[in-house]
């Protein structure tokens, strides 16, 4: 597998601490919009979790393959090279700052975040149009909405989708990225109560943010060995 790929897949898994924590309320809500009969079995909630996922990674997967053209697009404009490390170099940076926050080292990203809220307000009146989840399509569609609520470890990942190179290779990115972070966020969505206080377990956040952290060093280390 493409070592990008991979450091995308272990961002999504190492963050999705974050992700417990930023997108738990979501979750819930989305959980107990269930009837009372699917919520009461975890093997009849599991098809509602897999498609609110799969819509969520759906929207990822769209907008990284926005913004990987719109990368190669800048790199028609002149020498490619140049501009694809200095999104990495960006994109490194980032995740050197979510790691901070993860950790509760250093909040700077929680400004980054605020700027999407204003999109995020308008996505939400779609979600009530849509009323009680009753069927599988109805799950995902909730998904698509939620995949673009504002967050830090999304954008980062969306500046390394930039720095891909192309469309196909943007999309890649931030599928790597969604199903890294699927097991935290669908199990929170079957045993949201025991995931809450997991995300919330200074140990925990500690260990992410230091894992999320290394990976934005390696991401450095590799853009500037090229030059050396």
């Amino acid at each position: 597998m493409d070592p990008i790929l991979i450091t995308a897949l272990m961002v999504g898994f190492f963050g999705g601490v974050h992700c417990l924590g930023m997108c738990g309320g979501v979750v819930g809500t989305l959980t107990f919009s269930l009837s009372p009969k699917v919520q009461a079995c975890w093997w009849r909630m599991l098809p509602y979790q897999l498609a609110y996922n799969s819509g969520r990674i759906s929207s990822y997967i769209l907008v990284g393959a926005l913004f990987g053209f719109l990368g190669s697009s800048l790199g028609s404009l002149a020498t490619f090279l140049p501009i694809q490390q200095g999104l990495q170099v960006i994109a490194g940076l980032f995740m050197i700052a979510l790691g901070l926050y993860l950790g509760g080292w250093w909040f700077g990203l929680v400004v980054i975040e605020k700027i999407g809220q204003s999109l995020w307000r308008k996505l939400v009146p779609y979600t009530k149009r849509l009323g009680s989840v009753k069927t599988i399509p109805q799950a995902w569609l909730y998904g698509l909405i939620w995949g673009w609520l504002p967050c830090g470890l999304v954008y980062s990942m969306l500046i390394m989708a930039m720095s891909s190179g192309g469309a196909i290779d943007g999309a890649l990115i931030m599928l790597a990225f969604g199903l890294g972070t699927l097991p935290s966020l669908l199990l929170m969505g079957i045993f949201a109560f025991y995931f809450t206080r997991l995300a919330r377990n200074i140990l925990v956040r500690k260990f992410a943010g230091l894992s999320v952290i290394l990976m934005g060093v390696w991401q450095l280390y590799l853009v500037f060995s090229v030059n050396l």
